[in-house]
């Protein structure tokens, strides 16, 4: 990877962590040159699209209503023609989530290049911008680097984290909190044999070739990846739930871990060892969905909702950015919404629960409209 471009030069490269609600968007292939002023909150329906990390779909993200889908990508690249590049800002995802599939943190490079005489932006001014003409209120810039002028934030993604979430004790579908329908599988059974999911995770541990979980219409030359980690455990309470229907409730998550997964992999992984869950598989069946190859069986045709799967984090290995200030851990950078940069030895975002991380994100922190413009002009 060669030098990161010199203080100065017109032309820059970043990467840009960002996060979005998926549940008002739909997929889209392509850019459109305009997308509209959205007049609704963050709760609706969605779609979104795809990356190298095809659990990830094929696009990112349209609001849904209008004649046509405006995504997330749509969004960023708005913004960005107020940073005034001489050449259009265009966003390259490291990966683009599937339809209604939500990130806490996705990530992306662009290319800016400003007037002559002008120096680069500070990652610091860059995120702020974006973040102050973002025009919808579920995507948020979380931060943003400079990277040299080779990067390639979809190539080289080294580990990719995508995490479910499921609810028990759901027998009725007004059991749920209003605030969590868009972001968790709420099952209608009281509970869960997580001891037989858990075994069965193990077949999926490894390097396998994944065709029985992968969904028509992928673009991937091959089906082989590597699953590095897998896990299945008790969620805490969930913030929303009231006090008095909080022992009915039991949240769990499913965690999957690798370098890139297959169009809609993860979602079908996890729709069978629901079913293990469930009883109506045995863990054993589970190696022998794998091996079977067979994307159309009864039980692996079968897709997660979308609105339970998280894009965690974009992790990239090797990667020094330039700049004063640099991610802990060995020149490796992993980014973890709404935790600050860690102290010197530290593992950034390690120990905090899922919903810790929900909660304030679904929240919401402003846009810093209050800054000065005239560092753009």
């Amino acid at each position: 990877m060669g030098p990161a471009p010199a203080a100065g030069a017109g032309l820059a490269r970043y990467l840009v962590y960002f996060q979005y609600v998926g549940t008002d968007f739909k997929y889209v292939f392509r850019p459109l040159p305009f997308p509209p002023v959205p007049t609704f909150g963050v709760a609706g329906r969605t779609r979104a699209g795809r990356g190298a990390s095809v659990e990830d779909g094929i696009g990112v993200a349209a609001v849904r209503g209008a004649q046509r889908a405006v995504g997330v990508q749509n969004y960023l690249e708005e913004a960005a023609k107020r940073l005034n590049s001489v050449e259009p800002v265009r966003f390259t995802l490291s990966s683009r989530t599937d339809a209604g599939v939500h990130a806490l943190s996705n990530a992306a490079h662009l290319d800016v290049q400003r007037r002559q005489g002008r120096p680069p932006f500070s990652p610091e001014i860059l995120a702020k911008a974006l973040n102050t003409h973002l025009r919808h209120p579920a995507i948020r810039v979380l931060q943003a680097f400079r990277v040299p002028s080779d990067f390639h934030a979809r190539y080289a993604a080294t580990s990719r984290t995508y995490l479910y979430r499921l609810v028990t004790g759901c027998t009725c579908p007004h059991h749920l909190p209003v605030f969590e329908r868009n972001l968790c599988w709420a099952l209608p059974a009281d509970c869960l044999d997580v001891a037989a999911m858990q075994e069965a995770a193990q077949h999926l541990l490894g390097t396998h070739d994944f065709s029985a979980f992968q969904s028509a219409g992928s673009p991937a030359p091959s089906s082989i990846r590597t699953l590095r980690h897998i896990s299945v455990s008790p969620g805490l309470a969930s913030p929303f739930v009231l006090s008095q229907e909080s022992r009915k409730l039991q949240f769990w998550i499913l965690e999957f871990e690798s370098q890139s997964f297959l169009y809609r992999q993860v979602r079908r992984m996890t729709a069978v060892l629901v079913a293990v869950g469930l009883g109506a598989l045995k863990p054993a069946h589970v190696k022998e969905i794998l091996e079977s190859r067979d994307p159309l069986g009864k039980y692996q045709a079968r897709v997660a909702p979308a609105q339970g799967l998280f894009l965690k984090s974009v992790i990239y290995g090797d990667l020094e950015h330039s700049g004063k200030r640099r991610w802990a851990g060995k020149g490796s950078l992993l980014c973890t919404p709404l935790i600050p940069p860690p102290k010197a030895g530290s593992s950034l975002g390690e120990g905090v629960p899922i919903e810790a991380l929900l909660l304030s994100w679904q929240m919401g922190i402003p846009h810093p409209v209050g800054w000065a413009r005239h560092v753009l002009e």
